[in-house]
């Protein structure tokens, strides 16, 4: 019998580990793992795991109950200043004896003793012991799972960030790519589907077997980066359309500018070269629907073609421009000239000799001419100059 200096420090030490078996069974009963078994349809190996693990569970908690109940009777007992012996006897009787009276695992008619209550009685000791044994199984099935979980959601979990982060960019990339997103992420949805209904299926000898979901995490990870390439492309090839505008316009302005140019030269100079090409309007519609399209490759001949086209025109505007500056500025270079020669001509006395003067007229009537012919007027510059010269050797 327990004595009555041992009875309280006894009955401290059953309430004490009675607490610690229910902390335990607690954080058990409310994991997140547990919660998520207890509300999805599982099929296969881990359905029928699980339903075990689950009716190991049930009676854990029945064990528990009819346990805890001895243990506050203990904890009464134990806690009385003076027990009384019968008092003591009980509570003996309690912490060794079969005290705990369970539910009996059903016996077949046939082989059930007439005088079977459907009942069983255990000490204290044997609970505790049953109750570890059910707590073992039933977390070491709930951590083979959650194990699986977590090796497998990891590569599912990249894959699944992968397409959220691509899913804003495919709209606009073609049917191929638009078709081959869906896919993966139906597979990615599938492959996570089977996951959380059958997880112990994958797993091999303790270890959890990856690879359906590592391929699936590759294959997105190749999508996502021809995704990806294929918007630097779009982006790409909308700023070269925009670019392609832009230049037009600036193009079809300096046309313009070399057009007013040209007319205001074509009343001073005589024969200016043709005007330049018009301006051509880029397909820019039909770019933009190549794009759209996705259709990279004609988009990127057209837009090289249109380039190159605009480029042409451009130049050409450009030589038009050069080559009206650079006559008008012949007609002034040699306007200068006559004005140099007759200034000589002056120091040499001639300046009154009827043949250069005529030479000079006709010269300065060329060069003053609207429009100018500046061939003639070159020749007969020349023809004065070679006059000049010849008075000049002529001089004593």
């Amino acid at each position: 019998m327990v004595s009555e200096s041992a009875a309280g420090p006894a009955a401290a030490a059953v309430v004490a580990e009675r607490d610690a078996i229910q902390a335990n069974l607690l954080e058990l009963d409310g994991s997140f793992v547990k919660q998520l078994l207890d509300g999805a349809t599982l099929t296969g190996q881990t359905r029928q795991r699980w339903a075990a693990a689950a009716a190991t569970l049930a009676g854990l908690w029945e064990t528990y109950m009819a346990y805890s109940a001895v243990v506050d009777r203990v904890a009464e007992l134990g806690g009385a200043r003076r027990p009384s012996k019968q008092d003591l006897s009980e509570l003996t009787e309690l912490l060794t004896g079969p005290a705990i009276r369970l539910a009996s695992a059903p016996v077949p008619l046939a082989r059930r003793d007439l005088a079977d209550t459907g009942r069983v009685a255990i000490t204290i000791e044997a609970s505790v012991a049953a109750m570890r044994r059910a707590f073992t199984e039933v977390a070491e099935v709930l951590s083979a799972i959650e194990a699986i979980w977590a090796d497998v959601g990891a590569p599912l979990d990249t894959a699944a960030g992968e397409l959220a982060r691509c899913r804003p960019l495919v709209a606009g990339l073609g049917d191929e790519i638009e078709a081959a997103f869906r896919d993966a992420q139906s597979s990615l949805d599938s492959r996570r589907a089977e996951t959380n209904a059958d997880p112990l299926a994958l797993s091999r000898g303790g270890r959890t077997d990856t690879s359906a979901a590592d391929r699936l995490r590759e294959q997105v990870s190749g999508l996502a980066a021809r995704i990806a390439e294929l918007d630097r492309l779009r982006g790409a090839a909308q700023r070269r359309i925009d670019g392609l505008r832009t230049a037009t316009a600036d193009a079809r302005a300096a046309r313009q500018d070399a057009v007013t140019a040209w007319q205001r030269a074509a009343q001073r100079i005589a024969m200016l070269p043709p005007l330049p090409p018009d301006i051509a309007e880029p397909p820019l519609a039909s770019l933009t629907a190549l794009a759209a399209a996705g259709r990279w490759t004609r988009l990127e001949a057209e837009l090289g073609q249109c380039e190159s086209n605009l480029a042409a025109s451009a130049a050409r505007t450009q030589e038009v421009q050069h080559s009206v500056a650079a006559l008008l500025g012949r007609r002034d270079e040699l306007r200068g000239l006559l004005g140099a020669y007759q200034a000589k001509a002056a120091r040499l006395g001639a300046a009154e000799d009827p043949a250069l003067a005529a030479r000079y007229d006709q010269a300065h009537d060329l060069l003053w001419a609207a429009p100018c012919d500046l061939a003639a007027a070159t020749a007969a510059v020349a023809g004065y100059q070679q006059a000049i010269l010849m008075t000049e050797g002529r001089r004593p």
